[in-house]
């Protein structure tokens, strides 16, 4: 059985309370200090992670071969003007699509237009960001090497979002503008859509909110070491042109080309 426990001087029994209320003081010291760091980190997170990471530079802004950029208005609405086709860019619950479709420009806004079932038309008649992306093949490049080998082009790639036409006239009108973008003239030559047409059609109106153009339009690109190769290295330009125009059926054929299709036509003649 053990005995009482030892009694301890008095001197040593405030030696240990003043040494056990220091050690309070200093935790809870401690603790205060924690508490204030903790406050004032969670007060700077916003400002310490603008600087620690680095900034986004804007979507448009080409990241490759930099000098064949475009970012002016003048270029980005010569290269739109000059085609047709569009690849239309755009996520619906995190699948991407990429659709090709016929467009116009209009000022500062592309026109597109499809079915009222297209999931296209009605995905981007909602509003969501898309992407729009324009090219034109100009030549193909050929160097001595394969990994040289290119081509000359114009592209456009154009950031927004689309809204609807409503209003009966405005889309009439927007509708003749799509026409006349694929000949001009050819909207006068031809007949409005009617009541049930205009119904089953919907016009998106793109508002282009940042563009950028890129264009490639040199020579080739060699090694100093392949110079003495013996193959041949050049540029073969390539242009659209237009064939002979086939009438769809006899009473077609019995009229005379239209003036647009024969501006069209007098057109590619004059390219040489």
């Amino acid at each position: 059985m053990g005995g009482p426990p030892p009694s301890v001087p008095p001197g040593q029994q405030v030696a240990a309370a003043l040494a056990q209320r220091c050690a309070r003081e200093r935790v809870t010291a401690f603790g205060a200090v924690l508490r204030k760091y903790q406050r004032e980190v969670a007060l700077d997170a916003p400002a310490r992670a603008a600087v620690e990471q680095p900034q986004q530079p804007p979507r448009h802004q080409v990241q490759r071969s930099k000098v064949r950029a475009r970012y002016d208005r003048d270029s980005v609405h010569a290269i739109l003007d000059a085609g047709l086709l569009a690849h239309v860019g755009f996520c619906v619950d995190g699948q991407p699509f990429v659709i090709p479709m016929l467009y116009a420009r209009d000022g500062d806004t592309l026109l597109l237009h499809g079915s009222i079932a297209s999931r296209l038309v009605t995905t981007l008649a909602a509003g969501i960001d898309a992407c729009i992306g324009v090219t034109h093949v100009d030549g193909l490049v050929l160097a001595r090497s394969h990994f040289h080998h290119s081509v000359n082009y114009r592209s456009v790639v154009a950031f927004g979002r689309a809204t609807l036409v409503d209003e009966p006239a405005a889309k009439v009108a927007a509708l003749a503008h799509l026409v006349d973008a694929l000949i001009p003239g050819r909207a006068a030559e031809s007949r409005p859509p009617d009541r049930n047409e205009l119904a089953a059609t919907h016009v998106l109106r793109f508002a282009i909110e940042d563009a950028s153009a890129k264009v490639r339009d040199g020579g080739v690109k060699e090694d100093a070491a392949d110079l003495d190769l013996p193959h041949w290295a050049g540029v073969v330009p390539q242009q659209v042109r237009h064939g002979t125009p086939a009438p769809a059926d006899a009473a077609a054929a019995a009229l005379p080309l239209p003036a647009s299709v024969r501006a069209l036509l007098a057109t590619d003649e004059a390219v040489p």
